[in-house]
């Protein structure tokens, strides 16, 4: 099947998955967009989905549905995209589930471990999963801030099993249009390094309410960001997880010492963030929304219990989002104190 009869799902059209929409659209291929915001979908209907590409501003026309009209399409997908939170993982897999195909694929453009999520729902056979290096966000319905070129942005995509199939070379060349592609057979491996460098960044930054690389450079907060870090690279490595090269790092780069959890922080500081890129769970939680806490430390927090032990700094940091959650503290440069404070439960 040549790549522009493909039928194409986005669900979770925010600043990810608009963009990638976008790049593939522009690229004549047949994709359907699907999300939960209705003024984002009034707006892109009414003018189009607007990309700006550091600077470079293009404005593509799209064909967005809401939500609620996932019902009333009839003829499936072969390719079914999803950036949704990663809690909203299991109802999307649910709900986009009678319109695939036996052969039809569910490929998570998403951090966290949704893998497993989406393995259980649709089977492991027809999950592809993603590690990304991509710096987005999304100011205003219709409207995307890309901070990270297509050249410059970095795909990992693999199958559960690791075999090399029919549907995983396809996917491939779909996203190569939106990014550098690299095809993995180790895609549990690739989705843990993208992990281990989104733990030190997603709440340390978000809890002081300001752009990533102004919270590393913040006078205390680097070491707690390191901590951090390497106890999400202890429990990898007890976990059986081979350390791979990532986010451009190549294997003769690699120290075999949990100094491979800074450098890949390092990575996403130096390749992957602009003065103004605002985390995730930041962004989510200026708009009101939640924040995957459960995908970054929560998870972290959780698998190390369940091997006996403690997680302590990720814990610390991880109660500290929950009072954010909870509206006792605001995001802020104030709450610093705290953070540094959480050195103390290692």
């Amino acid at each position: 099947m040549e790549l522009h009869d493909l039928r194409i799902a986005v669900v979770g059209t925010g600043a990810v998955g608009a963009s990638v929409s976008a790049d593939l659209v522009r690229a004549g291929l047949d994709v359907t967009l699907i999300d939960q915001w209705p003024a984002h979908v009034e707006a892109m209907r009414a003018n189009g989905l607007t990309v700006d590409t550091l600077g470079d501003v293009q404005v593509t026309a799209v064909r967005a549905h809401h939500l609620c009209e996932v019902a009333e399409l009839r003829a499936p997908f072969d390719l079914v995209f999803t950036s949704v939170k990663t809690y909203d993982t299991r109802w999307v897999a649910e709900l986009m589930r009678p319109l695939l195909r036996d052969d039809s694929v569910f490929v998570g453009l998403q951090n966290g471990m949704t893998i497993d999520q989406s393995a259980q729902i649709l089977g492991a056979d027809r999950t592809i999963g993603c590690a990304m290096g991509i710096a987005a966000n999304l100011p205003q319905p219709g409207l995307v801030r890309r901070q990270v070129a297509p050249a410059a942005t970095w795909f990992s995509i693999g199958t559960l099993s690791g075999a090399r199939t029919p549907r995983l070379e396809q996917v491939a060349a779909v996203l190569g249009h939106a990014a550098t592609v690299e095809v993995t057979d180790d895609i549990r491996a690739a989705k843990w390094m993208k992990l281990i460098a989104n733990i030190p960044e997603m709440l340390p930054s978000a809890l002081l309410g300001v752009p990533l690389l102004e919270a590393a450079t913040m006078a205390g907060i680097r070491p707690v960001m390191d901590a951090m870090s390497r106890e999400a690279y202890r429990l990898a490595i007890d976990l059986g997880i081979t350390m791979r090269p990532s986010l451009g790092i190549a294997a003769d780069e690699m120290p075999p010492t949990e100094q491979y959890a800074l450098d890949l922080l390092d990575r996403v500081l130096s390749h992957f963030s602009q003065p103004d890129t605002r985390v995730a769970v930041l962004q989510d939680w200026q708009k009101g929304r939640r924040g995957e806490l459960d995908a970054f430390s929560g998870y972290i927090v959780g698998q190390r219990a369940a091997l006996g032990g403690r997680a302590p700094v990720n814990d610390a940091v991880l109660r500290l989002a929950e009072r954010v959650e909870r509206g006792e503290i605001e995001p802020s440069p104030a709450n610093a104190p705290l953070l540094i404070g959480t050195l103390a439960s290692a």
